[in-house]
């Protein structure tokens, strides 16, 4: 527990799950970095406005009130992981996670000024000379410039991003501004440029619980040990039968291009993130030596000690836990989708006058005032009108309200009651709806937003 980790060196490898990987970091940092450069109707396409309390989504402008569509991103997200992970492990982890991500990335810069793995074992062991510091120096420069534009980038969600460049360029930066881009920089630097596996192996949390959703259907990286073992050396001359061994030569690359350091050959572990190296580079050393792929692959537990073709295996993919996590995540994501595309334009908040709950005026009418706020929650004004209903005879006394663009209106609102009509309702409070409808030039929109409130009649 307590001795020095050893340090890791990842080598190189190319293949078909190589080729996925980088596709998805080239996707998720094509996404990351170019998102708040996107201009929508004269704005950036996604803003998180933090001091004005508004969250631009493409079309969409989202409210403190509206944290519901985030909890309900929360859900999704989770029962997507689930299902994935019943389905085939650490899919996430493998591809998409950011932590493997800017690893990934990291690891390249490394490569690229101070060599592949026995190279970077040799300048670590080496002394330190001029060459040394040159090439130590140039990755952390570029290690820090990346951390640096991604924090930056960051920022760029919450502070629009031309604002903020510009800041920079003039040195500017509001200090909140310059604390959030050092920190997040920082935090990327150090994660992907020095803890890289610790982060996977010790602080996350998803290597602990990820063996309560797979199971021995679970499509898994596995080493096929009935055909590889007994490993060893061999010669070419000879088949492996006839020489008493496996197809697996024991060349330990499987252990050399693995970014957390373990043995895949030991079975699963926690530490495996999915990234499929050890077959890319397993698949390559069984070309050389003429014999068949996948001695390391995706396959399930059951599929491997019990010989099942590929067919056998995703039949069993579809099995109970799969079905309800998928029957799940298709019910919440069509939910999801119809309460965002159903979603009103407006939204409105009743608050009643504290400072006079009723008063009589004229003719011994009873008067409430109400104070109605209306929310715009589109980018063009809008015009409401205002009715109440509930109580017969009620009178409604209230202007049309204007609203700016994702602004919001108040206004006094005053319902009177005849003499007559509040007689049967002395000392009572009665419900009223209140109704607000959204105007759209001369004709009525279909948007209505309905609030309940109450009349209170005096003695």
């Amino acid at each position: 527990m307590y001795q020095k980790q050893p340090d890791i060196y990842p080598r190189a490898v190319k293949g078909w799950f190589a080729t996925w990987r980088w596709t998805f970091v080239w996707f998720t940092q094509l996404l990351f970095y170019g998102m708040p450069w996107l201009p929508w109707d004269g704005r950036q396409a996604l803003l998180f406005d933090l001091e004005a309390q508004r969250f631009y989504i493409l079309g969409l402008v989202l409210y403190p009130q509206d944290l519901i569509f985030l909890a309900a991103l929360l859900v999704l997200s989770a029962l997507a992981l689930f299902f994935f992970t019943a389905v085939a492990g650490r899919l996430w982890c493998g591809y998409t996670c950011p932590q493997t991500v800017y690893t990934e990335i990291f690891m390249w810069v490394e490569r690229q000024f101070e060599g592949d793995r026995i190279a970077r074992m040799r300048l670590d062991q080496a002394p330190w000379s001029a060459e040394k510091v040159a090439r130590k120096g140039a990755t952390q420069l570029a290690w820090v410039a990346i951390g640096l534009f991604t924090g930056f980038s960051f920022v760029g969600y919450f502070t629009p991003i031309r604002e903020l460049s510009q800041a920079a360029l003039t040195l500017t930066v509001t200090p909140w501004n310059a604390f959030w881009v050092l920190f997040y920089g920082a935090a990327t630097y150090g994660n992907a440029g020095y803890l890289r596996e610790q982060m996977c192996k010790y602080m996350c949390p998803y290597a602990r619980f990820q063996s309560a959703l797979i199971d021995k259907d679970s499509l898994v990286i596995t080493y096929d040990s009935a055909r590889g073992d007994p490993r060893g050396s061999r010669s070419r001359k000879l088949s492996a039968s006839a020489q008493g061994l496996g197809d697996c030569i024991d060349c330990t690359l499987c252990v050399q291009v693995c970014p957390t350091g373990i043995d895949i050959r030991n079975g699963l572990q926690n530490e495996c993130i999915g990234c499929a190296a050890c077959i890319d580079v397993c698949n390559d050393v069984m070309d050389k030596m003429h014999y068949p792929k996948g001695l390391i692959r995706y396959a399930t537990e059951n599929g491997v000690a019990g010989g099942w073709s590929k067919l056998q295996m995703f039949k069993r993919a579809l099995r109970p836990r799969v079905l309800i996590y998928g029957g799940l995540l298709s019910a919440a994501s069509v939910a999801f989708a119809a309460s965002v595309v159903m979603r009103s334009p407006f939204q409105v908040d009743v608050v009643k006058d504290r400072g006079v709950l009723a008063r009589v005026v004229e003719e011994g009418a009873i008067e409430n005032v109400y104070r109605l706020q209306i929310m715009n929650r589109t980018e063009q004004p809008q015009t409401y009108r205002i009715d109440a209903r509930g109580i017969p005879g009620l009178e409604v006394r209230a202007e049309v309200v204007r609203a700016p663009p994702a602004g919001i209106s108040t206004v006094v609102v005053s319902l009177r009651l005849p003499y007559s009509a509040a007689q049967a309702l002395l000392g009572k409070s009665a419900p009223v709806q209140f109704e607000v409808k959204l105007l759209d030039g001369t004709r009525a929109a279909a948007a209505v937003q309905r609030e309940k409130s109450t009349f209170f009649v005096p003695r």
